[in-house]
């Protein structure tokens, strides 16, 4: 998010997370001289900033700045660094994203276990980031549960039956999803229609 008028229509819609992108490359950068809009400066809903292979002393002074309640990792931030980052700046929630295709090895997560919050599966690409692209679900037959996900990778209306589907016959720990492109008419814009349509489904 980054419009004022459309965040204050998103908030009319209730989510209970709202992303804010740090990303300098990514089409929805906030940009250095964003300010948080009147509505967003309580605590619902939960500010989450985006970042890729930022310094700690950067995530921690948006965290600070932005009341950001969550940190997402897009990078290759280590497990030491997310560590850090959570000594840093105590009562912030970590999650770390892994770009996931057929191959991946679910091994690659246990390092990070004891520092992270949340994981987030995201389709592989070559950009780090959203591809709005879906992965093939059947990869978390592999996953053991043990944190909570957050789901994201081209989910849209058309497919968030099948995915709700997906979770519940595989017993998955999914806390959140994540959308974002699909509901979108621009970057950073989205398209409240199909946000509210969004609540109607998974209500």
């Amino acid at each position: 998010m980054r419009e004022p008028h459309n965040i204050t229509e998103v908030l009319n819609v209730q989510p209970d997370y709202l992303g804010l992108i740090f990303f300098e490359k990514s089409a929805r950068y906030v940009g250095e001289n964003f300010e948080l809009p009147v509505p967003l400066q309580g605590a619902t809903p939960r500010k989450v900033g985006v970042f890729v292979n930022h310094s700690l002393e950067y995530i921690a002074a948006k965290a600070k700045r932005y009341q950001l309640a969550l940190a997402q990792l897009h990078g290759d931030e280590s497990p030491e660094f997310c560590q850090q980052l959570k000594n840093l700046v105590p009562g912030l929630q970590l999650v770390k994203v892994f770009r996931v295709a057929d191959n991946f090895d679910f091994k690659t997560l246990n390092p990070y276990k004891p520092h992270c919050d949340f994981f987030l599966f995201d389709t592989k690409g070559k950009d780090y980031g959203g591809n709005g692209i879906v992965f093939n679900w059947d990869i978390l037959k592999g996953y053991d549960n043990e944190l909570p996900l957050f789901m994201s990778g081209g989910l849209s209306l058309e497919n968030l039956q099948d995915l709700q589907s997906f979770i519940t016959t595989h017993r998955l720990n999914v806390h959140a999803i994540d959308v974002n492109s699909k509901f979108e008419v621009a970057p950073a814009l989205k398209d409240i229609d199909k946000l509210q349509a969004l609540k109607r489904l998974i209500s």
